[in-house]
């Protein structure tokens, strides 16, 4: 049995994989569905010092704390950017990532980067603090803003994460209109390093296609 380590997107928890969560636990897998520092059910810890440092830093924390090893990290959306630091920062504890409808970083990466001007006209809309960018009004009513903070830091990766058994990008086909990760998809679909999945669901897969989801994430299991 495998070790799932589930990292949201922006402003939601670790709530947001509770299907899925129970669909893997049903077959036996540990899993860990992780909130991130600041937001969602931590929101009480934001403050303006929250960064993508701090949100690798909480995954790195469940690694070692629970002393976890050939892990799969899946992250969605943002959270891209998280699993992509903490396997480079813990190769000894990783063995194969998932990003689901997410960001892809490269070293010097940042979300804000990596997104267009509709995302990040979306983060500079922060809240009352100055320090987090508000839920989008058809988001969850669980979700809360998001440290503002955490996409405008750039990733630092000290190698390729050529460590790495596998990488999957699982593809939302189903956005109402053009998909932002388009071009993410399309360009790793032609790399050999990469297995991808399209499924015809909306941008939050885990809600849309938990049983597809956790086909895949399965078969990324298998060695």
């Amino acid at each position: 049995m495998t070790t799932f380590v589930l990292v949201p997107g922006m402003c939601h928890g670790g709530w947001c994989f509770a299907d899925l969560t129970r669909r893997l636990r049903g077959l036996g897998h540990t899993v860990h569905p992780l909130t991130l520092t600041g937001v969602s059910e931590r929101r009480h810890l934001l403050h303006g010092t929250v960064n993508l440092d701090t949100h690798i830093q909480d995954v790195l924390a469940v690694l070692d704390g629970e002393d976890l090893r050939d892990t799969v990290l899946v992250g969605h959306s943002y959270g891209g950017m998280v699993i992509t630091g903490a396997a480079d920062r813990a190769p000894d504890r990783v063995d194969a990532l998932v990003y689901l409808d997410a960001v892809v970083p490269d070293d010097g990466d940042s979300c804000w980067s990596l997104v267009s001007d509709q995302e990040r006209a979306w983060y500079a809309d922060v809240d009352e603090t100055g320090c987090a960018s508000r839920p989008l009004p058809f988001f969850d009513a669980r979700a809360t803003p998001h440290p503002i903070a955490s996409v405008l830091q750039p990733l630092r990766l000290t190698g390729d994460l050529g460590h790495v058994r596998r990488r999957d990008y699982v593809y939302a086909a189903g956005w109402a209109d053009q998909s932002p990760f388009t071009p993410i998809y399309r360009r790793l679909s032609t790399d050999p390093g990469w297995t991808t999945h399209p499924l015809a669901a909306g941008h939050n897969l885990m809600r849309d296609a938990p049983a597809e989801l956790s086909e895949i994430l399965v078969d990324v299991a298998a060695r």
